[in-house]
């Protein structure tokens, strides 16, 4: 973390900051306030609304909310977080970011907040003695917007439009070669661990993964800031970034897969058994992961449109089993080298929220080690052409599935199970009004 106060003196050129927090949609809710009074916000705080980060996904107050009208619409007490400033690349004038989280009046954390679902999830790793390593994987798609339907932008190179899928392609990499550039170079300057990018199987789509670290936190921070700034800095060069999950109806939807390793107290990779298979503890928490899933497909698949993403042979995952290296699976089990034997988990789409990924996967792990269930065996071949439990396949079986879960509970707060639910249930009544490219629009620059 850096100290924000002294931050703020050796960056004179930043004029003004947000203080932002995430709500549970992922979308960031605060401020904007001049520089020369950030210092006010850094040691006293500031306040919003409770109700502020359960807000649908149009920015509104949820119907019958407990947060709003009942109990007088009162406020919360935002605090920054650890990360302290990092700046804001894709605005012309010089800004900063500082990210918040929400308290009650009294102290405590606000059950609300996604992050502190997190944090919960991880103090009790803690107890154990254990941390988990966290690397996030995320696809977006470039896109030009400005007409009556979605299509790849213009090579800044060469001014055409490459109308075609091109995997793992140096060629679609070259052809948005300065947004690249300018993209690793703001992560660098926010402290974004950007690693490897390759073009994947949809229009104008691609994956850059961030480094693998053992603050699960910090990763969540991570995702939740590339998802500002590369729609920001898209936008900068003239056409639109998104990471909904599944804008063009013929080719593959985006993900957000997350591998995960456990170290002891004394950095041993507790899934490393010297060999291929890795441990009963693994095991135990592969079986956490896969006894969840239906329960917990709401926070994978969190909008209308993630559901057009889990349909069978399309790269995403329908069915709830786990694999050795094997990506039709919902769970996969890389190779390599036994010391980084780990878990990846590939059910979720681009537009989740990542505190509540990150908190409702380790939270789920977690739960398999603490009870020593034992997984089904591993599958092997294609995994869509297989009897499999399956997930919930529509927007509605998934909040239903969510709402009588008897494992979410154990996982995440009860006050932001009930949250998200009214939320969700808002959404799904008001997207039933909206036309297709009404949809499209709404989750294009959002999620």
């Amino acid at each position: 973390m850096n100290d924000p106060k002294s931050w703020l003196r050796k960056n004179p050129q930043v004029r003004t900051i947000r203080a932002a927090a995430s709500d549970l949609n992922g979308q960031p809710r605060g401020k904007r306030v001049p520089a020369r009074f950030a210092d006010k916000v850094v040691e006293d705080g500031t306040r919003f609304p409770l109700s502020v980060l359960n807000l649908d996904i149009w920015g509104e107050d949820i119907d019958d909310s407990p947060l709003v009208f009942e109990t007088g619409d009162r406020d919360g007490v935002l605090w920054p977080t650890e990360r302290g400033f990092v700046p804001m690349p894709w605005l012309e004038a010089p800004t900063a970011l500082l990210p918040i989280w929400m308290y009650r009046e009294d102290g405590r954390p606000f059950e609300g907040d996604p992050r502190h679902a997190l944090a919960s999830v991880l103090k009790r790793y803690r107890k154990k003695g254990l941390t988990p390593v966290v690397a996030i994987e995320l696809e977006f798609f470039l896109i030009d917007d400005s007409g009556k339907s979605l299509q790849v932008p213009l090579s800044p190179r060469s001014q055409k439009r490459r109308k075609a899928a091109e995997v793992m392609s140096i060629r679609a990499l070259d052809a948005f070669d300065i947004f690249f550039t300018d993209l690793y170079d703001a992560c660098e300057d926010m402290d974004i661990p950007a690693d490897t990018a390759i073009s994947e199987a949809g229009l104008g789509q691609f994956e850059l993964n961030l480094m693998h670290q053992p603050d699960a936190l910090h990763a969540a921070d991570d995702a939740w800031l590339f998802k500002m700034l590369v729609r920001g800095l898209a936008r900068r060069h003239g056409f639109a970034a998104s990471f909904m999950a599944k804008p063009y109806e013929d080719y593959p939807g985006s993900g957000m897969h997350v591998h995960f390793s456990v170290l002891d107290e004394d950095g041993n990779n507790i899934f490393d058994d010297g060999g291929p298979k890795g441990t009963d503890t693994m095991r135990h928490a592969v079986a956490g992961l896969m006894g969840a899933m239906h329960d917990s497909t709401l926070i994978f698949a969190p909008h209308l449109n993630s559901y057009d993403r889990l349909v069978p042979e399309n790269h995403a995952p329908c069915g709830i089993s786990w694999a050795y290296e094997n990506r039709t699976s919902a769970i996969r089990i890389p190779g390599g080298s036994p010391k980084g034997r780990r878990i990846e988990h590939r059910v979720a789409g681009g537009d989740v929220n990542p505190y509540l990924l990150l908190a409702t996967l380790l939270g789920a792990a977690l739960i398999g080690i603490e009870d020593g269930v034992e997984p089904p065996a591993p599958i092997t071949g294609n995994a869509y052409a297989q009897e499999l439990p399956l997930i919930p396949g529509s927007w509605g079986a998934a909040m239903d599935a969510f709402e009588a879960s008897t494992v979410m509970p154990r996982i995440l707060p009860e006050g932001l199970i009930r949250n998200l639910l009214l939320t969700k249930r808002q959404e799904l009544h008001f997207m039933s009004e909206l036309s297709p490219a009404e949809q499209v629009e709404i989750y294009l620059d959002t999620v």
